[in-house]
């Protein structure tokens, strides 16, 4: 497309020139030299088109298996001093589909065990379409350890609704039983609208749990909050796991139910976009998504968003790497 607009250039300069040596009349000045002017349009653009082309093909052969672990301290004034450095390996948007064969996740497994968390959770989208695809993934995916074990919600494409045709329940509750086989079998513990409490250090953590919920109209809401906190300890720290990073903004910022931090996935960073921190943070995805990527405040409320683990449509990245977050709890005076 970059090099289209060179060639188009230069056939508009041709056509014009053409037509200039079909009118009738005497002393038309030339329009130059028509070689020389069209061997550098074209030679532009074949160089314009070569590198973004070079940028995409090295995000799909190295980027896209550049693994990084991103470090973020949680503050909070309301977190019990007995979970004062509590750490949770946070994944998400895995995609399984979309990766050639298990192996490919093991560098991403290793690199998580040898952080040692307390915890583990993953916030949705396991599949592309179908959960079937995980299967081949359960015997690499069952090996992530954690003190306290690993958790897990469904994201838009775990529920099968881009495959099964419309009116297809049998479909979907089919997809839905696989996808809860597929977790029991990996060890993980899969919250549907529902939360946990998680004895800690003498202490009680509150885990609560949505299914899907998204402010665009193409993205299920599933999520039921009310339901989901509904047998929760409000006097808890509380930690919300929800897909769709737009849900904070739309329900969990105003809810009655106090939730100190949520914990989203989603966007994938657009799987393109420029990162330099402390000087620039960049992606088209904050153009759609305000929260995109990263950590983001309400008060005493957070969020943090995770830039994805896998990739789906362009198979690779782009200055928006694949994600494994670190958060440490911190107490803090206010």
């Amino acid at each position: 497309l970059t090099g289209i607009i060179f060639y188009l250039t230069d056939d508009i300069k041709s056509i014009i020139a053409y037509t200039l040596t079909r009118i009738p009349q005497k002393n038309v000045a030339k329009f130059g030299d028509k070689m020389s002017r069209a061997a550098f349009l074209r030679k532009t653009g074949t160089v314009a088109s070569l590198l973004p082309f070079t940028g995409l093909m090295y995000g799909v052969v190295k980027s896209a298996y550049d693994f990084r672990v991103i470090r973020q301290q949680v503050l909070s004034p309301s977190l019990p001093d007995a979970l004062h450095g509590l750490s949770i390996v946070q994944i998400s948007d895995i995609h399984t589909g979309s990766f050639l064969n298990a192996s490919a996740l093991s560098p991403a497994v290793k690199l998580i065990n040898d952080l040692s968390p307390d915890l583990i959770v993953f916030t949705g989208d396991l599949v592309n379409e179908r959960s079937e695809e995980a299967i081949r993934f359960i015997d690499e995916l069952k090996h992530l350890e954690s003190r306290f074990g690993v958790y897990s919600i469904l994201g838009n494409h775990d529920y099968g609704d881009y495959y099964y045709r419309p009116g297809d329940e049998e479909g979907r509750r089919h997809n839905k039983q696989v996808m809860q086989q597929v977790q029991e079998e990996m060890g993980w513990k899969l919250l549907l609208n529902s939360s946990e409490k998680l004895s800690m250090h003498g202490e009680e953590l509150g885990l609560v749990g949505v299914e899907n919920w998204g402010k665009n109209a193409r993205f299920q809401k599933y999520g039921d909050l009310d339901k989901a906190t509904d047998r929760a300890n409000q006097e808890l720290f509380n930690i919300l796991l929800s897909h769709d990073p737009s849900h904070w903004d739309r329900q969990v910022r105003n809810h009655s139910f106090h939730i100190d931090l949520t914990l989203s996935g989603h966007t994938h960073g657009f799987q393109m976009g420029i990162e330099i921190p402390g000087y620039i943070k960049w992606s088209p995805s904050k153009y759609m998504y305000p929260q995109w990527a990263g950590l983001y405040h309400d008060g005493p409320k957070q969020l943090y968003v995770n830039r994805g683990l896998g990739f789906l449509g362009y198979p690779g990245r782009l200055g928006i790497l694949p994600e494994i977050t670190y958060l440490e709890l911190q107490k803090t005076l206010s």
